[in-house]
Protein backbone atom coordinates (compact mmCIF):
# COMPACT_ATOMS: atom_id res chain seq x y z
CA UNK A 1 0.00 0.00 0.00
CA UNK A 2 1.40 3.46 -0.66
CA UNK A 3 2.00 6.10 2.10
CA UNK A 4 -0.81 7.81 1.94
CA UNK A 5 -3.12 4.70 1.91
CA UNK A 6 -1.40 3.79 5.28
CA UNK A 7 -2.05 7.49 6.57
CA UNK A 8 -5.75 8.17 5.82
CA UNK A 9 -6.50 4.24 6.97
CA UNK A 10 -4.62 4.97 10.39
CA UNK A 11 -6.37 8.36 10.56
CA UNK A 12 -9.81 6.47 9.91
CA UNK A 13 -8.98 4.62 13.15
CA UNK A 14 -8.30 7.71 15.25
CA UNK A 15 -11.31 9.74 14.29
CA UNK A 16 -13.37 6.55 14.63
CA UNK A 17 -11.88 6.58 18.72
CA UNK A 18 -12.29 10.36 18.55
CA UNK A 19 -16.41 9.45 18.05
CA UNK A 20 -16.43 7.53 20.99
CA UNK A 21 -14.69 9.65 23.25
CA UNK A 22 -17.08 12.35 22.23
CA UNK A 23 -19.86 9.77 23.23
CA UNK A 24 -18.67 9.39 26.45
CA UNK A 25 -19.12 13.21 26.82
CA UNK A 26 -22.59 13.38 25.94
CA UNK A 27 -23.51 10.66 28.36
CA UNK A 28 -21.51 12.48 31.02
CA UNK A 29 -23.98 15.62 29.98
CA UNK A 30 -27.08 13.49 29.81
CA UNK A 31 -28.04 10.22 31.23
CA UNK A 32 -24.63 9.67 33.41
CA UNK A 33 -25.11 8.87 37.15
CA UNK A 34 -24.12 12.20 39.23
CA UNK A 35 -22.17 9.44 41.17
CA UNK A 36 -20.38 8.33 38.47
CA UNK A 37 -17.99 11.33 38.06
CA UNK A 38 -14.89 10.29 39.20
CA UNK A 39 -14.95 6.84 37.33
CA UNK A 40 -15.58 8.91 34.40
CA UNK A 41 -12.87 11.32 34.70
CA UNK A 42 -10.36 8.00 34.72
CA UNK A 43 -11.99 7.11 31.60
CA UNK A 44 -11.50 10.15 29.34
CA UNK A 45 -8.06 10.60 30.55
CA UNK A 46 -7.23 7.01 29.33
CA UNK A 47 -8.76 7.66 26.08
CA UNK A 48 -7.13 11.08 25.49
CA UNK A 49 -3.95 9.35 26.21
CA UNK A 50 -4.53 6.65 23.84
CA UNK A 51 -5.57 8.92 21.23
CA UNK A 52 -2.43 11.38 21.86
CA UNK A 53 -0.34 8.49 21.46
CA UNK A 54 -2.42 7.75 18.09
CA UNK A 55 -1.91 10.87 17.09
CA UNK A 56 2.23 11.99 18.02
CA UNK A 57 2.65 8.40 16.64
CA UNK A 58 6.14 8.64 14.33
CA UNK A 59 4.70 6.73 11.68
CA UNK A 60 2.35 9.85 10.63
CA UNK A 61 5.48 11.84 9.68
CA UNK A 62 7.01 9.09 8.02
CA UNK A 63 3.96 8.75 6.14
CA UNK A 64 3.63 12.55 5.71
CA UNK A 65 7.28 12.69 4.18
CA UNK A 66 5.90 10.09 1.54
CA UNK A 67 2.37 10.78 0.87
CA UNK A 68 2.21 12.26 -2.45
CA UNK A 69 -1.60 13.39 -2.67
CA UNK A 70 -2.96 14.40 -5.51
CA UNK A 71 -6.74 15.17 -5.23
CA UNK A 72 -8.07 18.30 -3.73
CA UNK A 73 -9.60 16.07 -0.79
CA UNK A 74 -6.28 14.17 -0.62
CA UNK A 75 -4.74 17.07 -0.27
CA UNK A 76 -6.43 19.13 2.13
CA UNK A 77 -6.79 16.05 4.46
CA UNK A 78 -3.04 15.64 4.25
CA UNK A 79 -2.46 19.29 5.19
CA UNK A 80 -5.02 18.82 7.88
CA UNK A 81 -3.27 16.08 9.44
CA UNK A 82 0.16 17.67 9.06
CA UNK A 83 -1.07 20.56 11.03
CA UNK A 84 -2.93 18.45 13.68
CA UNK A 85 0.55 16.31 14.22
CA UNK A 86 2.86 19.03 14.78
CA UNK A 87 0.47 20.65 17.14
CA UNK A 88 -0.45 17.67 19.29
CA UNK A 89 3.35 16.54 19.23
CA UNK A 90 4.45 19.68 21.04
CA UNK A 91 2.07 18.46 23.86
CA UNK A 92 3.26 16.13 26.16
CA UNK A 93 1.41 12.85 26.72
CA UNK A 94 0.53 13.66 30.57
CA UNK A 95 -0.26 16.96 30.01
CA UNK A 96 -3.31 15.88 27.42
CA UNK A 97 -4.45 13.39 29.55
CA UNK A 98 -4.66 15.39 33.16
CA UNK A 99 -6.34 18.46 30.74
CA UNK A 100 -8.93 15.42 29.86
CA UNK A 101 -8.98 13.45 33.31
CA UNK A 102 -9.45 17.29 34.90
CA UNK A 103 -12.20 19.01 33.29
CA UNK A 104 -14.00 15.86 33.00
CA UNK A 105 -14.14 16.11 36.72
CA UNK A 106 -14.58 20.36 36.41
CA UNK A 107 -17.72 19.89 34.78
CA UNK A 108 -19.14 18.25 37.26
CA UNK A 109 -17.99 20.55 40.40
CA UNK A 110 -19.01 23.63 38.12
CA UNK A 111 -22.23 22.11 37.76
CA UNK A 112 -22.89 21.70 41.26
CA UNK A 113 -21.46 25.04 42.16
CA UNK A 114 -24.02 26.69 39.83
CA UNK A 115 -26.80 24.60 41.16
CA UNK A 116 -25.59 25.66 44.59
CA UNK A 117 -24.61 29.63 43.52
CA UNK A 118 -21.28 29.01 45.23
CA UNK A 119 -18.24 30.17 42.77
CA UNK A 120 -15.87 29.35 45.94
CA UNK A 121 -16.63 25.88 45.11
CA UNK A 122 -15.79 25.83 41.71
CA UNK A 123 -12.72 28.44 41.65
CA UNK A 124 -10.30 26.30 42.86
CA UNK A 125 -10.54 24.03 40.49
CA UNK A 126 -11.15 26.17 37.54
CA UNK A 127 -7.36 27.79 38.86
CA UNK A 128 -6.02 24.52 38.03
CA UNK A 129 -7.61 23.97 34.30
CA UNK A 130 -6.32 27.29 33.51
CA UNK A 131 -2.79 26.37 35.18
CA UNK A 132 -3.30 23.70 32.82
CA UNK A 133 -4.63 25.55 29.49
CA UNK A 134 -1.34 28.05 30.16
CA UNK A 135 0.76 25.12 30.19
CA UNK A 136 -0.72 23.73 26.74
CA UNK A 137 -1.07 27.07 25.27
CA UNK A 138 2.60 28.05 25.87
CA UNK A 139 3.71 24.12 24.37
CA UNK A 140 2.15 26.04 21.39
CA UNK A 141 2.94 28.95 21.26
CA UNK A 142 6.23 28.82 19.80
CA UNK A 143 7.05 32.11 22.10
CA UNK A 144 4.05 34.19 20.46
CA UNK A 145 0.17 34.65 22.09
CA UNK A 146 -0.79 32.17 24.28
CA UNK A 147 -4.14 33.40 23.53
CA UNK A 148 -3.69 32.98 19.51
CA UNK A 149 -2.38 29.34 20.08
CA UNK A 150 -5.51 28.17 22.10
CA UNK A 151 -7.83 30.42 19.66
CA UNK A 152 -6.05 28.29 16.15
CA UNK A 153 -8.16 25.16 17.81
CA UNK A 154 -11.25 26.52 16.99
CA UNK A 155 -10.71 29.23 14.44
CA UNK A 156 -7.77 28.45 12.37
CA UNK A 157 -5.93 31.84 11.05
CA UNK A 158 -7.90 33.89 13.29
CA UNK A 159 -6.33 35.88 16.41
CA UNK A 160 -7.08 37.74 19.33
CA UNK A 161 -6.16 40.99 17.95
CA UNK A 162 -8.07 40.81 14.90
CA UNK A 163 -11.09 40.04 16.65
CA UNK A 164 -10.93 43.14 18.90
CA UNK A 165 -9.97 44.89 16.04
CA UNK A 166 -13.69 43.39 14.73
CA UNK A 167 -15.46 44.17 17.90
CA UNK A 168 -14.45 47.23 18.36
CA UNK A 169 -15.83 48.42 15.13
CA UNK A 170 -18.91 46.16 15.73
CA UNK A 171 -19.61 47.89 19.62
CA UNK A 172 -20.71 51.18 18.67
CA UNK A 173 -23.54 49.83 16.63
CA UNK A 174 -24.66 47.82 18.97
CA UNK A 175 -24.82 49.63 21.86
CA UNK A 176 -26.40 52.77 20.26
CA UNK A 177 -29.36 50.52 18.66
CA UNK A 178 -29.90 48.55 22.46
CA UNK A 179 -29.73 52.03 24.21
CA UNK A 180 -32.51 52.94 21.27
CA UNK A 181 -34.47 49.87 21.43
CA UNK A 182 -34.40 49.78 25.43
CA UNK A 183 -35.68 53.49 25.39
CA UNK A 184 -38.90 52.82 23.45
CA UNK A 185 -42.24 50.80 24.30
CA UNK A 186 -41.78 47.49 24.84
CA UNK A 187 -43.44 44.16 22.90
CA UNK A 188 -45.43 42.23 25.47
CA UNK A 189 -44.38 39.82 27.51
CA UNK A 190 -45.11 35.98 27.07
CA UNK A 191 -46.43 34.80 30.07
CA UNK A 192 -47.93 31.64 31.59
CA UNK A 193 -47.07 27.93 32.54
CA UNK A 194 -45.94 25.79 29.98
CA UNK A 195 -45.62 22.47 30.53
CA UNK A 196 -42.00 20.36 29.99
CA UNK A 197 -43.89 17.51 27.66
CA UNK A 198 -45.63 19.75 25.55
CA UNK A 199 -42.31 22.51 25.02
CA UNK A 200 -40.29 18.99 24.25
CA UNK A 201 -43.05 17.95 21.31
CA UNK A 202 -43.00 21.43 19.88
CA UNK A 203 -39.46 21.36 20.29
CA UNK A 204 -39.05 18.10 17.94
CA UNK A 205 -41.83 19.79 15.63
CA UNK A 206 -39.44 22.65 15.48
CA UNK A 207 -36.18 20.41 14.70
CA UNK A 208 -38.31 18.17 12.25
CA UNK A 209 -39.16 22.17 10.29
CA UNK A 210 -35.47 23.02 9.86
CA UNK A 211 -34.51 19.40 8.64
CA UNK A 212 -33.15 17.29 11.32
CA UNK A 213 -32.51 13.79 10.46
CA UNK A 214 -33.72 11.77 13.24
CA UNK A 215 -32.55 8.53 11.90
CA UNK A 216 -29.39 9.79 12.56
CA UNK A 217 -30.03 11.57 15.80
CA UNK A 218 -31.91 12.44 18.62
CA UNK A 219 -32.81 15.23 21.47
CA UNK A 220 -32.16 14.93 25.35
CA UNK A 221 -32.46 17.46 28.00
CA UNK A 222 -28.94 18.73 29.55
CA UNK A 223 -28.10 21.57 31.82
CA UNK A 224 -26.42 23.79 29.00
CA UNK A 225 -27.77 22.60 25.03
CA UNK A 226 -25.64 21.13 22.94
CA UNK A 227 -24.49 19.23 19.93
CA UNK A 228 -22.39 16.10 19.97
CA UNK A 229 -21.43 13.69 17.31
CA UNK A 230 -21.32 13.62 13.39
CA UNK A 231 -22.03 10.96 9.94
CA UNK A 232 -24.55 8.68 11.09
CA UNK A 233 -24.56 9.52 14.82
CA UNK A 234 -24.98 13.72 15.73
CA UNK A 235 -27.41 14.53 18.30
CA UNK A 236 -28.59 17.43 20.29
CA UNK A 237 -30.01 18.74 23.69
CA UNK A 238 -32.24 21.39 24.70
CA UNK A 239 -33.37 22.74 28.27
CA UNK A 240 -37.00 23.11 29.97
CA UNK A 241 -37.85 26.03 31.47
CA UNK A 242 -41.58 25.85 32.58
CA UNK A 243 -41.88 29.59 32.50
CA UNK A 244 -40.43 30.74 29.22
CA UNK A 245 -40.85 27.88 26.38
CA UNK A 246 -39.03 30.50 23.55
CA UNK A 247 -35.39 29.48 25.65
CA UNK A 248 -36.71 25.41 24.68
CA UNK A 249 -37.77 26.12 21.44
CA UNK A 250 -34.63 28.28 20.11
CA UNK A 251 -32.05 26.47 22.08
CA UNK A 252 -33.30 23.29 19.90
CA UNK A 253 -33.40 25.01 16.47
CA UNK A 254 -29.57 26.30 17.64
CA UNK A 255 -28.09 22.99 18.20
CA UNK A 256 -30.15 22.06 14.74
CA UNK A 257 -28.56 23.97 13.21
CA UNK A 258 -24.84 22.86 14.18
CA UNK A 259 -25.85 19.19 14.10
CA UNK A 260 -27.16 19.88 10.83
CA UNK A 261 -24.04 21.07 9.54
CA UNK A 262 -22.65 17.48 10.47
CA UNK A 263 -25.70 15.24 8.77
CA UNK A 264 -25.02 17.81 5.81
CA UNK A 265 -21.65 16.97 5.08
CA UNK A 266 -20.01 14.76 2.26
CA UNK A 267 -20.37 11.23 3.47
CA UNK A 268 -17.37 10.69 1.43
CA UNK A 269 -15.38 12.65 4.10
CA UNK A 270 -16.59 10.69 6.66
CA UNK A 271 -13.77 9.29 9.06
CA UNK A 272 -11.39 11.99 7.91
CA UNK A 273 -10.11 15.72 8.71
CA UNK A 274 -13.03 16.87 6.10
CA UNK A 275 -15.36 14.71 7.45
CA UNK A 276 -16.71 17.65 10.38
CA UNK A 277 -17.24 21.61 10.63
CA UNK A 278 -14.37 23.53 9.31
CA UNK A 279 -13.85 26.03 12.63
CA UNK A 280 -15.96 26.71 15.28
CA UNK A 281 -16.92 30.24 13.62
CA UNK A 282 -18.59 28.42 11.05
CA UNK A 283 -20.05 26.23 12.53
CA UNK A 284 -22.14 28.55 14.47
CA UNK A 285 -22.93 30.44 11.22
CA UNK A 286 -25.34 27.43 10.83
CA UNK A 287 -26.25 27.67 13.82
CA UNK A 288 -27.27 31.25 14.08
CA UNK A 289 -28.76 31.30 10.88
CA UNK A 290 -31.06 28.81 11.86
CA UNK A 291 -31.84 30.31 15.23
CA UNK A 292 -32.68 33.79 14.10
CA UNK A 293 -32.65 35.07 10.41
CA UNK A 294 -34.75 32.10 9.31
CA UNK A 295 -36.12 31.19 13.22
CA UNK A 296 -36.85 34.28 14.40
CA UNK A 297 -38.36 35.75 11.46
CA UNK A 298 -41.99 37.14 10.71
CA UNK A 299 -42.63 34.25 8.43
CA UNK A 300 -41.53 31.02 10.73
CA UNK A 301 -42.80 33.25 13.93
CA UNK A 302 -46.12 33.30 12.37
CA UNK A 303 -46.31 29.40 12.23
CA UNK A 304 -44.88 28.66 15.63
CA UNK A 305 -47.16 31.51 16.81
CA UNK A 306 -50.50 29.42 15.48
CA UNK A 307 -48.51 25.79 16.98
CA UNK A 308 -48.22 27.02 20.35
CA UNK A 309 -51.42 28.67 20.33
CA UNK A 310 -52.74 25.00 19.75
CA UNK A 311 -50.57 23.57 22.55
CA UNK A 312 -50.94 25.68 24.95
CA UNK A 313 -55.08 26.17 24.81
CA UNK A 314 -54.12 30.13 24.11
CA UNK A 315 -51.77 32.33 24.51
CA UNK A 316 -51.70 35.75 26.27
CA UNK A 317 -50.48 36.91 23.12
CA UNK A 318 -53.52 36.97 20.69
CA UNK A 319 -51.95 38.32 17.15
CA UNK A 320 -49.01 36.74 15.14
CA UNK A 321 -47.48 40.34 14.53
CA UNK A 322 -47.33 40.92 18.24
CA UNK A 323 -46.28 37.76 18.85
CA UNK A 324 -43.11 38.29 16.33
CA UNK A 325 -42.18 41.51 18.69
CA UNK A 326 -42.23 39.43 21.61
CA UNK A 327 -40.18 36.70 20.50
CA UNK A 328 -37.72 39.55 19.09
CA UNK A 329 -37.98 41.68 22.54
CA UNK A 330 -34.82 42.98 23.73
CA UNK A 331 -34.59 43.87 27.66
CA UNK A 332 -31.89 43.90 30.05
CA UNK A 333 -30.70 40.30 31.46
CA UNK A 334 -27.98 38.30 32.81
CA UNK A 335 -28.09 34.93 30.53
CA UNK A 336 -25.68 35.02 27.29
CA UNK A 337 -28.15 32.04 25.82
CA UNK A 338 -31.00 33.81 26.66
CA UNK A 339 -30.02 37.38 25.48
CA UNK A 340 -31.91 38.68 22.36
CA UNK A 341 -30.00 39.23 18.85
CA UNK A 342 -28.98 42.79 19.82
CA UNK A 343 -27.15 42.02 22.85
CA UNK A 344 -25.96 38.38 22.38
CA UNK A 345 -22.29 40.25 21.38
CA UNK A 346 -21.94 42.35 23.93
CA UNK A 347 -22.07 39.14 25.96
CA UNK A 348 -19.27 37.32 23.94
CA UNK A 349 -17.37 40.30 23.73
CA UNK A 350 -17.39 40.85 27.90
CA UNK A 351 -16.06 36.86 27.93
CA UNK A 352 -13.37 37.25 25.10
CA UNK A 353 -11.91 40.37 26.82
CA UNK A 354 -12.01 38.50 30.27
CA UNK A 355 -10.61 35.02 29.09
CA UNK A 356 -7.98 36.37 27.30
CA UNK A 357 -6.68 38.79 30.76
CA UNK A 358 -6.63 35.10 32.66
CA UNK A 359 -4.68 33.39 29.76
CA UNK A 360 -2.24 36.13 29.84
CA UNK A 361 -2.25 36.05 33.87
CA UNK A 362 -3.75 39.43 34.37
CA UNK A 363 -6.29 38.35 35.60
CA UNK A 364 -6.86 36.06 38.35
CA UNK A 365 -9.31 33.68 38.99
CA UNK A 366 -9.77 34.95 42.87
CA UNK A 367 -10.86 38.18 41.32
CA UNK A 368 -12.79 36.80 38.85
CA UNK A 369 -16.68 36.94 40.16
CA UNK A 370 -15.39 40.92 40.61
CA UNK A 371 -14.16 41.73 37.21
CA UNK A 372 -17.15 39.95 36.03
CA UNK A 373 -19.88 41.44 37.86
CA UNK A 374 -17.88 44.81 37.37
CA UNK A 375 -17.74 44.33 34.21
CA UNK A 376 -21.31 43.48 33.11
CA UNK A 377 -22.81 46.61 35.62
CA UNK A 378 -20.64 49.12 32.80
CA UNK A 379 -22.03 46.91 29.56
CA UNK A 380 -25.35 46.29 30.48
CA UNK A 381 -26.18 48.59 33.28
CA UNK A 382 -27.40 45.92 35.02
CA UNK A 383 -26.27 44.21 38.79
CA UNK A 384 -25.50 40.71 38.86
CA UNK A 385 -28.08 39.30 41.30
CA UNK A 386 -26.27 35.72 41.83
CA UNK A 387 -23.33 33.95 40.67
CA UNK A 388 -25.14 31.46 38.45
CA UNK A 389 -26.70 34.46 36.47
CA UNK A 390 -22.97 35.92 36.45
CA UNK A 391 -19.57 33.92 35.95
CA UNK A 392 -21.31 30.57 36.91
CA UNK A 393 -23.82 30.34 33.63
CA UNK A 394 -21.67 28.77 31.13
CA UNK A 395 -19.64 25.41 31.20
CA UNK A 396 -17.15 26.24 28.82
CA UNK A 397 -14.23 27.46 31.20
CA UNK A 398 -14.74 24.56 33.12
CA UNK A 399 -14.05 22.11 30.51
CA UNK A 400 -10.75 23.94 29.11
CA UNK A 401 -12.41 26.02 25.83
CA UNK A 402 -10.44 28.78 26.15
CA UNK A 403 -10.66 30.95 22.58
CA UNK A 404 -13.91 29.37 21.85
CA UNK A 405 -16.44 32.46 23.45
CA UNK A 406 -15.66 34.57 19.80
CA UNK A 407 -16.41 32.12 17.59
CA UNK A 408 -20.07 32.94 18.80
CA UNK A 409 -19.81 36.44 18.02
CA UNK A 410 -18.07 35.42 14.60
CA UNK A 411 -20.38 33.18 13.60
CA UNK A 412 -23.19 35.82 13.72
CA UNK A 413 -20.49 37.88 11.55
CA UNK A 414 -20.52 35.29 9.48
CA UNK A 415 -24.24 34.17 9.11
CA UNK A 416 -25.01 38.11 8.41
CA UNK A 417 -22.86 37.49 5.48
CA UNK A 418 -24.79 33.98 4.10
CA UNK A 419 -28.09 35.21 5.10
CA UNK A 420 -27.94 38.18 2.43
CA UNK A 421 -26.61 36.08 -0.05
CA UNK A 422 -29.17 33.43 1.14
CA UNK A 423 -32.43 36.19 0.24
CA UNK A 424 -30.67 36.78 -2.91
CA UNK A 425 -30.47 33.40 -4.23
CA UNK A 426 -34.03 32.00 -2.21
CA UNK A 427 -36.11 35.35 -2.51
CA UNK A 428 -39.27 33.12 -1.83
CA UNK A 429 -37.47 31.62 1.31
CA UNK A 430 -40.22 33.46 3.66
CA UNK A 431 -42.76 31.60 2.05
CA UNK A 432 -42.14 28.35 2.57
CA UNK A 433 -40.84 29.45 6.32
CA UNK A 434 -44.58 30.64 7.32
CA UNK A 435 -45.44 26.71 6.57
CA UNK A 436 -43.33 25.56 9.08
CA UNK A 437 -40.64 24.46 6.40
CA UNK A 438 -37.15 25.58 6.15
CA UNK A 439 -36.18 23.22 3.81
CA UNK A 440 -35.25 26.07 1.15
CA UNK A 441 -32.97 27.41 3.11
CA UNK A 442 -31.39 24.63 4.73
CA UNK A 443 -30.80 23.27 1.43
CA UNK A 444 -29.45 25.71 -0.04
CA UNK A 445 -26.90 26.08 3.39
CA UNK A 446 -25.86 22.71 2.88
CA UNK A 447 -24.70 23.42 -1.01
CA UNK A 448 -22.95 26.04 -0.42
CA UNK A 449 -21.32 25.98 3.06
CA UNK A 450 -22.22 22.19 5.07
CA UNK A 451 -21.15 19.57 2.59
CA UNK A 452 -18.02 20.95 2.21
CA UNK A 453 -16.99 20.01 5.89
CA UNK A 454 -13.20 20.64 6.17
CA UNK A 455 -12.62 20.83 2.77
CA UNK A 456 -11.65 24.65 2.62
CA UNK A 457 -10.10 27.10 4.69
CA UNK A 458 -13.20 29.07 7.50
CA UNK A 459 -12.84 32.19 5.56
CA UNK A 460 -12.89 30.53 1.98
CA UNK A 461 -16.37 28.71 2.97
CA UNK A 462 -17.71 32.15 3.58
CA UNK A 463 -16.76 34.06 1.28
CA UNK A 464 -17.43 31.31 -2.01
CA UNK A 465 -20.99 30.91 -0.01
CA UNK A 466 -21.21 34.73 0.22
CA UNK A 467 -20.20 36.01 -3.05
CA UNK A 468 -18.43 38.79 -1.04
CA UNK A 469 -15.83 39.44 1.67
CA UNK A 470 -16.33 38.59 5.41
CA UNK A 471 -17.49 42.07 7.17
CA UNK A 472 -19.95 42.92 9.90
CA UNK A 473 -21.82 45.25 8.09
CA UNK A 474 -24.54 43.10 6.80
CA UNK A 475 -25.10 41.44 10.22
CA UNK A 476 -25.20 45.03 11.56
CA UNK A 477 -27.34 46.52 8.88
CA UNK A 478 -30.03 43.33 9.52
CA UNK A 479 -30.34 43.85 13.21
CA UNK A 480 -30.66 47.82 12.53
CA UNK A 481 -33.02 47.23 10.12
CA UNK A 482 -34.92 44.24 11.84
CA UNK A 483 -35.10 45.82 15.36
CA UNK A 484 -35.99 49.42 13.96
CA UNK A 485 -39.41 48.15 11.97
CA UNK A 486 -40.13 46.20 15.25
CA UNK A 487 -39.17 49.18 18.00
CA UNK A 488 -40.76 51.86 15.58
CA UNK A 489 -37.36 53.64 15.41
Amino acid sequence: MSALTDLLAFQRQTEALSSVAERLGWDQETVMPRGATDQRAEEMGAMEEVLHERRTDPRIGEWLDRADPQSPADIRAVALIARDYARTSRIPARLASELARLTSLAQGIWAEARAKDAPEDFLPTLDQVLMLKREEAACLADGGDLYDALLEDYEPGMTGARLASLFDTMRPRLVALRDDVLGADQPQALAGHFPQETQLRLARACATAFGYDWTRGRMDLAVHPFSSGRWQDSRITTRVVETDPFNCLYSTIHEVGHSGYEQGIDPDYAFTPLGRGVSMGVHESQSRIYENQMGRGRAFTGWLFERMSEAFDGLNITDPDAFYATVNRVTPGYIRTESDEVQYNLHVMLRFDLERDLISGRLDTSDLVEAWNARFLKDFGVAVDRPANGVLQDVHWSVGLFGYFPTYALGNVYAGCLNQALRTAVPDLDTSLARGDATPGTEWLRETVQRHGGLMLPTEVIEAASGRSISPEPLLDYLERKFGQIYGL
